[in-house]
Parts: structure tokens; C-alpha cells; sequence
């Protein structure tokens, strides 16, 4: 699956620098935006710093620590034509002949060329070192702006998940469990009702999760996204209501898992369409 891209932009003294992060990776900076604070021809720009035999060398030390498919031998190629009035170094040249990860270059509406975040910082030092340190406060304040709103995701992420979380375990109390039975035992109910609601959701029980992620804390629903809590908290209220309509587990589930498969489906079609509302809006 292709990571999604987030865009956000940079605002260094009204030059819009525009900054990429897929999925859960490192961002990409627009070398192309910042390119243009020294001249309108962005790719010559580029072109003239990437012929510098200390940017070359710098790149090719950033791709060794990060990229071990990088082709080592051709940039020794490289790095003993840089310097010379001959020598042109451009993005695609770079990566095609070395499979370079740190910089990238697009094609079509949002087309350019961008770099990690280390090479942006790196080329906005040769640009300006005063230009370097703008790029790096507002880049701080979009962080910290980005902490922020995940927090506050995270927090509603949780409440969404607690909506009928009382609802639910009162409906398996009153028909489910039967009188003078142990805590323990209860306990066991309870985390049977709540596997299946995880398996017909996620795929998955709890103990089939912890098992396919060792390394991360917490359980599936701590990694949940926002539709799936919100459909979650909408399959708590509606198994509370087929317990109460004498419905077997195995029928709950069922039932349960095309409800999930329904309503994912539909919030995705309509964050995509609200999507598509906001970029023809842009493109007006």
C-alpha cells in the first residue's frame, strides 16, 4: 500500500516552502521552493549546488547511513568528476545512477524536487545560513503545531472508543452473565465479548495482535485510527442491542463484522470525497 501523503507548508517571510510526509515517515522539504528565495531558475540552482564536490560528498554520506541499497561505486564516479567545469549533476542523474532515497523528484500538479529534511537543511545553509535558521524555526513551529493536534486527536480517539463503553458492558451483565458468578469468571466473559468485537473489526483477537507486534505497548485498539474507533463505538451500542435481542455470539459477529466492513467503507468515501471538495477548491 502507498504511504498518504500530508502537505504542509512553510511560511519563511512569505516565501511558501512546502513540506511532505508519507505516512509515518521522515518529511521531504521542497528543495525547489527554497531554491527560489536566490533566483527564479530553481533548477539551475539545484544543478549548481549539486555539482559542488561538498555536497556530493555530503550525499553520498547521508545515503550510506540511511540507504543500504545505495550504489556506492557510482558515486565514487561521481565524486572524482566533481570540481570539474565538465561535471553536471542533476536530481535525476543522482538518483538513477545511484538509487538515491534522500531526494526525490515529481512529477505533475506538485511537481519539484524535494529532499529529507538533513539535505533541505543542508541546501538552505548553502542558499543563506540566515535563510537555514527561518526554515528551521517555522519548521519547529509546524511540529510542534502537528504535536499538538495529535494530541487532541489522541484524546478524542479515546473518548469515541468510551462512548458506549457502559452501554455495552451493562447489556453483557444483565443477559449474559448469569447470577453469583466469580469476578474472575465474569472477567473471561467480558474479554470474550470484546475479542469479538476486535476480530470482526480488526481482524484479530487481542492475543493475535500482541503476537504480531511484540515490540509496541498497548493493545490493537491503542493503534486504532478515528474511523475505526468511531465505528467501533457504533458496534459496542449495536451488540449491546443484540444481546438484548437473544442473538448468539456467533450471529453478533457475523453481523457485526459486515456492519464494520459497511460503515469503514463509507467513512472512507467520505473523507475522500471531502478531499476532492478541498483540492478543486485550491485549484480554483
Amino acid at each position: 500500500m502507498i504511504p498518504k501523503e500530508y502537505r504542509e507548508k512553510l511560511d519563511i517571510n512569505g516565501l511558501s516552502v512546502e513540506v511532505i510526509t508519507e505516512g509515518t515517515r521522515d518529511d521531504f522539504i521542497s528543495l525547489t521552493d527554497i531554491a527560489r528565495y536566490k533566483s527564479d531558475n530553481e533548477k539551475m540552482v539545484i544543478q549548481n549546488w549539486m555539482r559542488n564536490r561538498n555536497t556530493l560528498e555530503f550525499l553520498g554520506v547521508w545515503e550510506e547511513i540511511n540507504n543500504p541499497d545505495f550504489k556506492g561505486i557510482e558515486f565514487d564516479a561521481f565524486r572524482h568528476e566533481a570540481g570539474l567545469n565538465s561535471f553536471v549533476m542533476t536530481p535525476t542523474k543522482w538518483i538513477t545512477n545511484t538509487n538515491a532515497k534522500g531526494i526525490r523528484v515529481k512529477r505533475g500538479r506538485y511537481g519539484g524536487t524535494y529532499a529529507h529534511i538533513d539535505i533541505a537543511f543542508e541546501f538552505a545553509s548553502w542558499i543563506s545560513p540566515e535563510f537555514k535558521l527561518f526554515i528551521i524555526k517555522d519548521y519547529q513551529r509546524l511540529k510542534n503545531d502537528e504535536t499538538n493536534r495529535l494530541s487532541l486527536e489522541w484524546n478524542e480517539k479515546r473518548l469515541f472508543s468510551k462512548i458506549n463503553y457502559r452501554i455495552h458492558t451493562d447489556a453483557i451483565q444483565q443477559n449474559i452473565i448469569p447470577g453469583r458468578m466469580t469476578k474472575q469468571r465474569a472477567g473471561y466473559v467480558y474479554a470474550n465479548e470484546a475479542d469479538m468485537l476486535n476480530a470482526a473489526l480488526f481482524g484479530m483477537t487481542a492475543k493475535e495482535w500482541r503476537e504480531s507486534n511484540p515490540d509496541k505497548p498497548g493493545n490493537v485498539r491503542d493503534y486504532a485510527t478515528l474511523h475505526q474507533l468511531i465505528v467501533l463505538a457504533n458496534m459496542e451500542s449495536m451488540n449491546a442491542e443484540l444481546i438484548l435481542a437473544g442473538k448468539s455470539m456467533s450471529e453478533r459477529a457475523l453481523y457485526l463484522n459486515a456492519m464494520a466492513i459497511r460503515q469503514l467503507d463509507a467513512l472512507a468515501r467520505g473523507e475522500n470525497a471531502g478531499l476532492k471538495r478541498l483540492e478543486d477548491d485550491d485549484g480554483e
